[in-house]
């Protein structure tokens, strides 16, 4: 009985080992499919924002021209921050990165069109826009989630943006 039963306890030590090594090989793998992935994102990101002008980018969505004026809607700005609040300060801040990029100073780096686009349009943003690839490796690879926001509450939030990166 005692023989048995230290063969059964010896069967299972090395049943739970052999599955151990399996379960970790598998990780390995997929870490290395995940770092090649992320290499490639990198190398096509780097290669093509080197030869983008920023601000020239509208990125791709609806939006294909906002028209600004030189002063701040402060309806529309007090809107958008309300909006970035609630649907966006949980991977956004505005002075520091997060999960996200810090959104300071982001009207100065991006058009209005590509902010807007990429609030409205993050997942085809993230697959053909070679700032937004950038941004994912730099953000860890988190993608932004889409809020389903209307075009009107994007105005909104770029409007805030506007007026942070003025008093700022």
């Amino acid at each position: 009985m005692k023989l048995t039963l230290k063969i059964f306890a010896l069967s299972l030590i090395m049943a739970v080992t052999a599955c151990g090594e399996k379960e970790e090989k598998e990780k390995i793998k997929l870490s290395d499919e995940s770092t090649a992935v992320q290499k490639e994102v990198v190398e096509e990101a780097t290669s093509t924002t080197a030869e983008t002008d920023n601000m020239q980018n509208k990125g791709i969505g609806p939006i294909e021209n906002v028209d600004l004026s030189e002063d701040i809607d402060q309806a529309m700005a007090t809107r958008g921050e309300e909006l970035f609040k609630n649907m966006c300060s949980a991977c956004h801040k505005m002075d520091k990165k997060f999960v996200g990029p810090s959104v300071a100073g982001v009207t100065e780096r991006r058009s209005p069109e590509w902010i807007m686009n990429m609030i409205l349009n993050p997942e085809k943003m993230i697959k053909e826009d070679p700032i937004a690839k950038k941004l994912l490796v730099e953000s860890n690879m988190a993608v932004m989630a889409n809020q389903n926001l209307t075009e009107e509450e994007t105005r909104a939030i770029l409007e805030y943006f506007r007026q942070y990166d003025q008093q700022n």
